[in-house]
């Protein structure tokens, strides 16, 4: 694996690079459609290739664990053989269900003992389980096993939570050493900085996380509630003490507003939840700003869903037409509203590329936040 960064901005601190991965280029910065369970929800295939088209996807170890196992993902030769996608895949270790199924969940300093959603059964994560089990699954970048503080968290648990992260982080390089690959391809671990939003722990964990010499580093910990002010802060704190070098990963964000200001900061890969589960809900994100496709405004709307065109669905439905689907509840409304906003958020990372290579990046940004920010 390889990365090559091709400019920087002069304005600001945003970057257009590539990774080279055994399966195919990922140029940046680059947004990852969440498919949690191997599957962007509600999306075939066919479009997530062709009208999506992302560079890489996410897939979460801990449901994949559970179902369909990795037996049978290995079994089938890997992710990218079981559900037939063969581009890159990015697989989340697990540590954000630390965080998420906090009801659930004991932490301890061997690792997580978990209770399943699917069937109350225990299961036990070790940064070693979860080395083994993405090296498994067969991801070309697998994450370190790391724990996801709340937000609000007091200084002392966070500095507690952050220290055991790195110890983790230690026993993930050391696993990770000693595995072989599964298949004719190279795996690359990406450690995490954690630290929630003190300044003194981020920068603690910025240099400590370097200091592994990792091809890539992920920041995570953030968009769990915090106010974006602070989120962005703390981007900040963090890019300015990452090498240059290499890739920077912002975990789980975010808004489409949330993208084009962590993308000035020096962040080249994003993931989250949010243009799809959104999309289940009716909002439809466009570079004007933010529709609520369920409203009564849009009843008699014969217009495009969208007429700046980012994907089939945008010319093919009216929004009074997808607003009736809803109203019916039916799915097909949320596939639409999905495969769009999956290709607004494609368009949106594009295009911030073309013109950070363009050099008018922050002008273009400033307007673009304005406009992002509209309910219509």
């Amino acid at each position: 694996m390889k990365f090559n960064l091709h400019q920087i901005d002069r304005f600001s601190n945003a970057r257009a690079g590539t990774i080279f991965t055994d399966h195919g280029e990922i140029q940046t910065p680059i947004f990852m459609p969440v498919g949690t369970s191997a599957t962007v929800k509600g999306v075939h295939l066919r479009e997530l290739e062709n009208d999506i088209n992302p560079d890489i996807i996410l897939a979460n170890t801990y449901h994949l664990y559970l179902r369909p196992t990795t037996n049978i993902i290995s079994a089938a030769g890997g992710v990218h053989k079981f559900m037939n996608w063969k581009k890159p895949i990015l697989t989340d270790s697990g540590g954000y269900q630390v965080y998420s199924l906090s009801a659930n969940r004991k932490i301890k300093e061997e690792g997580v003992k978990f209770k399943s959603h699917i069937d109350g059964s225990y299961h036990f994560f070790t940064p070693e389980s979860a080395i083994s089990i993405q090296r498994k699954i067969g991801a070309d970048i697998i994450m370190a096993f790391d724990e996801c503080t709340p937000y609000p968290c007091d200084y002392q648990y966070a500095k507690t939570s952050m220290n055991r992260t790195h110890r983790w982080l230690d026993r993930c390089f050391l696993q990770n050493n000693k595995e072989t690959f599964f298949y004719d391809y190279s795996q690359t671990l990406f450690p995490i900085i954690q630290g929630s939003v003190y300044k003194d722990l981020r920068k603690q964990s910025a240099e400590y996380i370097s200091n592994k010499n990792a091809f890539g580093n992920a920041i995570g910990g953030l968009s769990v509630g915090e106010p974006a002010e602070e989120m962005y802060e703390m981007t900040e704190v963090v890019t300015a003490v990452l090498p240059e070098d290499k890739p920077r990963y912002l975990m789980g964000v975010g808004t489409p507003i949330n993208l084009l200001e962590n993308i000035s900061l020096g962040i080249d890969m994003f993931d989250c939840v949010m243009p799809s589960r959104n999309a289940r809900n009716g909002m439809v994100f466009t570079a004007n700003g933010t529709i609520n496709i369920k409203n009564k405004k849009w009843e008699s709307d014969f217009s495009l869903l969208d007429s700046d065109n980012y994907c089939f669905v945008d010319l093919s439905y009216s929004k009074s037409y997808v607003r009736h689907l809803f109203t019916i509840n039916e799915m097909l409304g949320k596939q639409i509203c999905t495969i769009h906003n999956l290709a607004f958020y494609m368009w949106l990372v594009r295009e911030s590329r073309k013109h950070i290579l363009a050099g008018d990046f922050v002008s273009w940004k400033t307007k673009m936040v304005k406009q992002l920010d509209q309910r219509l």
